[in-house]
């Protein structure tokens, strides 16, 4: 009986070592990627939609074989909306899951928080939609060698929107409505404000509301009075669908309304389409009526039954730009792939060609898309960008 004790116990331990042996393989074979998305919160709308066109360009991309001759092994963290649950779940990717890259956020806030923590592990961070200017460069305007962005910043944003009202649009005496306690709302304004005034433009009314306030009757009645030809907005689109409703009850329906790429959501026609049809712009990354972004929609609506943000398409890209850098590093290594990402020039994505900026990991050049809504949609009307 021991000495068939002592065979069943060495099977054991050979049986388990080849398992150990037969994760230690399969672990090898893939690369593994961490995401940061916000699929629960106030931000889920736009979170869902990103993973899941990130899960559309994954699944694309393994099917082609993967990268490096690996699989491409995206893993989802949902930081909630909020800095602190998404400073634990990246602590969790880079330090528990070892992912080689860290991608999104589409909040700035979250986004910035966790910089450190992909700096340390000496893991990339690529940002979908955080537009901060802190997300690439800290307070004295030094690089942080760690981090990089898809997207346009909120300074570029607020040139595209200063440029546009007024070279474009020919306006000429501007109104700003904006949430002093939201870091976006608030940086867009400034440099709204700064721009437009540059360019000889007049902000005749500044006025704020904080986070939650649903009445912005006494700031619109305001803003009526000094006879503003463009009302500035850039907040969400939920505060946008109030204050459009709102202005409409005060007789002010026809003053043209611009916002940046948060005041676009496709739940913004149902709760205020016929109050912003016909005079509302807003500054986005995608339109999906654009010939080289539209097969992405169709791909979504087919996999998930469902219309989606425009999130997705930039879910979708975000995977690719990846996967091309690491291909370009050769190897799923932090550092390399960090310093392929710094390199990338004219990558070809379905919604742009990006060339980073090694200066400040920022895109160059990149156009911003101007869709105003008309019958019920938005309707591509412009690429724009600053001529400067």
């Amino acid at each position: 009986m021991k000495k068939i004790s002592l065979i069943v116990i060495g099977v054991l331990v050979i049986s388990a070592f080849l398992a150990g042996c037969g994760g230690g393989n399969k672990e090898a074979e893939s690369i593994k990627v961490g995401y940061l998305v916000h699929v629960t919160g106030d931000s889920a709308l736009w979170g869902i939609s990103e993973k899941n066109g990130a899960i559309i360009a994954q699944e694309e991309i393994n099917e082609a074989g993967g990268v490096l001759g690996k699989k491409l092994d995206i893993m989802f963290y949902d930081g909630r909306g909020n800095s602190a649950d998404s400073v634990n779940a990246v602590k969790k990717a880079v330090q528990q899951d070892k992912v080689v890259a860290m991608l999104g956020s589409n909040l700035s806030g979250p986004t910035i928080a966790v910089g450190p923590i992909c700096a340390s592990a000496k893991v990339p961070q690529v940002a979908s939609f955080a537009t901060n200017p802190r997300v690439t460069q800290d307070d004295n305007g030094n690089l942080k060698p760690w981090s990089f962005r898809l997207c346009f910043t909120d300074p570029y944003q607020g040139k595209l929107i200063a440029d546009y009202a007024y070279d474009k649009l020919g306006k000429k005496n501007a109104a700003v409505l904006y949430d002093v306690t939201n870091d976006y709302s608030s940086g867009l304004t400034d440099f709204f404000v700064k721009r437009f005034e540059e360019k000889g433009g007049k902000v005749v009314s500044k006025l704020s509301f904080r986070t939650g306030d649903v009445d912005f009757r006494a700031q619109l009645s305001e803003i009526k009075q000094k006879n503003a030809d463009i009302l500035v907005l850039p907040n969400g689109y939920k505060e946008i669908a109030l204050i459009a409703k709102q202005a409409k009850d005060l007789g002010m329906r026809d003053i043209v309304k611009i916002s940046g790429d948060s005041g676009y959501s496709i739940s913004l026609f149902e709760m205020a389409g016929e109050e912003l049809d016909g005079n509302y712009y807003v500054i986005q990354h995608f339109a999906w009526d654009d010939p080289d972004v539209a097969p992405i929609k169709d791909k979504y609506e087919k996999k998930f039954n469902e219309s989606p943000e425009v999130n997705a398409a930039m879910g979708y890209d975000m995977v690719y730009f990846i996967a091309e850098a690491i291909k370009r590093a050769g190897k799923a290594d932090g550092e390399a792939i960090r310093n392929a990402i710094e390199e990338s020039k004219d990558v070809k994505l379905k919604h742009a060609s990006i060339t980073i900026d090694p200066k400040t990991h920022d895109p160059k050049n990149k156009a911003g898309i101007i869709l105003k809504f008309e019958g019920n949609k938005a309707v591509f009307v412009d690429k724009f960008a600053p001529q400067d």
